[in-house]
């Protein structure tokens, strides 16, 4: 199967929206087992707004035109990536940062403590641990590892 990347503003588009969330919920379904169906519901009504605000929006098709997986960038910050998890491990993931490395020049990122598949991912590609802060952005009690490109 053959992926094409591109470059989006949600702008009015509600269907796109509509597709990324979905992405979006079901790869965090997939990868983020430390959550609650009600974590995942409460935190999904913040979902629309942070992916139509992000700088940088990426997303990845397949062939037939289906949202593969996307990708946020806000200046050297990946602020998001979530893949199908029906099509993880094809290299969609590398594929997004290396975009986001070598077109958009991101360096950091923030990942689950949770979520060993996410950090150990992003371990893999490059990105070390620098800092470590105990709640999430919202302030839940879901610990953030801030990682760096090395």
């Amino acid at each position: 199967m053959r992926f094409n990347i591109e470059n989006v503003e949600i702008g009015g588009d509600t269907g796109l929206l509509a597709e990324l969330v979905a992405c979006w919920r079901a790869s965090v379904k997939a990868t983020h087992t430390f959550l609650t169906p009600d974590d995942i519901e409460r935190i999904a009504g913040y979902v629309p707004d942070a992916i139509a605000s992000v700088a940088h929006l990426v997303v990845c098709r397949d062939d037939a035109g289906a949202v593969a997986g996307f990708l946020g960038v806000d200046g050297s910050m990946v602020e998001m990536l979530f893949i199908n998890p029906a099509l993880r491990g094809q290299g969609l993931g590398t594929c997004l940062l290396d975009y986001a490395t070598n077109e958009l020049g991101a360096t950091l990122v923030d990942a689950n403590e949770q979520n060993d598949q996410a950090v150990g991912f992003y371990e893999h590609y490059g990105f070390r641990t620098f800092d470590r802060s105990e709640t999430d952005g919202m302030g839940d009690p879901f610990p953030i590892l801030h990682m760096r490109l090395t």
